[in-house]
Formats: C-alpha cells, structure tokens, sequence
C-alpha cells in the first residue's frame, strides 16, 4: 500500500501554508494596542452612524422647515480649529523619526491647546443655541444637534487625556540625554504616538462629517 502523500513535503503545500500564513502573519503583526483602537474607532463609527441616521429622521418628520435659525457660527469656529490641531499633530510622527522631543513636545502642547479651544467653541455653540430657543428638551432635531455634538466633545476630550499623557511622557524624557535615548528607542513609544495620532484623525474626520450634516439640515 501506498502511504499518503505529505503535502508539507511538496512545493504545493509549502504554498498553501505560506499563503494561509502570510494573511494570518499580517493580522499579528498589528499591535494589539492598535487593534483594539481599530475595533473601538468601528464601534464610535456605527454609534454615530445611527445618531445621524435618528437625526435625518426627525428633521425628515420636523414641521419646521430649514434654516428658520441660523447656523451657529461657533460650530463653523470649531471647525477651522479641529482641522489646524489635526495639521499639528500629524507633524509628531516626523518629529519622532527625527529625534527632536523638544519638538515633538511643542506639537503635543499646541494640539492640546487647540483641542481645548475646540471643545471651548463648542460650549459657545450650544449656548448660541440657546440664544435661539433650540432647547435640548425641545424640538427632536435640535436635541439631537446637543446629543450628537456633546458625544463628539467627549470623545475629545477622551483624546485631550491621552495627549497630556504623552506630552508629560515626552517632556520628562527631553529634560535628560539618556531618558531621551530610551524613549525614542522604545517602539511601544512610537506605537502609542501612532494609536494617538489615528485616533485624533478620525475624532477630526468624523466632526467634518458631523457638520456637514448639521449644515445641510439645520
């Protein structure tokens, strides 16, 4: 009787190993850090999904037709300051590569800064709200414009806690040569730089959207 052919032996097999591997060696090659950022950023993105979806409904079934009330010009504010702090931190990664912490430390600094500011002109917002009599006990639409944009300044602010971590991180380590050679040579350093700057991405991202939606329907 023959014996059964061991396709571990053959180029054959060694192909089809290599090839299920290769996919599998992909999926752990990712940090579990970033993988479990990747997974939270799919649940805030189907949360705000059906928020927004709610939204549409309700100015969909509202008697109250568009643009009774104007825009708040706080949200337009905010916007611009998002999108500067999310050009700031995207220069991290090269300062990083660069072994320059003081600068990195600057960049972490004027991100805070203006994620601060940001969830500042937010508060200013609702309050032009107020001002207009959109109420959060009111009308659907306008509660969902408070929901909606009060769950986006929390997850800000969830950002702002991990940028001060990094910026305590980044400035201990600056004020000492062999610190600072530790830390850019730590890679869980460089991963941590990496999960905050994707998340801070999609933060800006998502509120683009979020006003896009807002001022169409508003």
């Amino acid at each position: 009787m023959l014996a059964p052919r061991d396709d571990r032996n053959t180029p054959s097999g060694t192909g089809r190993r290599a090839a299920g591997g290769s996919a599998f060696s992909r999926i752990e090659r990712v940090p579990p850090l970033l993988m479990m950022l990747y997974v939270a950023l799919v649940g805030i993105t189907m949360l705000f999904v059906t928020l927004v979806a709610m939204y549409v409904s309700s100015r969909a079934q509202s008697s109250l037709p568009s643009g009774v009330h104007p825009f708040p010009r706080y949200f337009s504010l905010s916007t611009v300051v998002l999108l500067v702090s999310s050009y700031t931190l995207a220069q991290a990664p090269r300062l990083y590569r660069a072994d320059d912490l003081p600068g990195l430390a600057r960049c972490l600094g004027a991100t805070l800064v203006l994620g601060c500011v940001f969830s500042g002109l937010q508060v200013q917002g609702w309050r032009e709200l107020v001002h207009q009599g959109v109420l959060f006990t009111g009308e659907r639409g306008g509660t969902f414009v408070y929901v909606i944009s009060g769950l986006h300044v929390a997850h800000v602010a969830a950002g702002l806690i991990f940028l001060l971590v990094q910026l305590t991180r980044t400035l201990h380590a600056s004020r000492d040569s062999v610190r600072a050679l530790v830390f850019i040579r730590n890679p869980y350093h460089l991963r941590q730089l990496r999960a905050l700057t994707t998340y801070w991405h999609f933060i800006d991202v998502l509120w683009v959207a979020l006003f896009a939606v807002f001022l169409f329907l508003y």
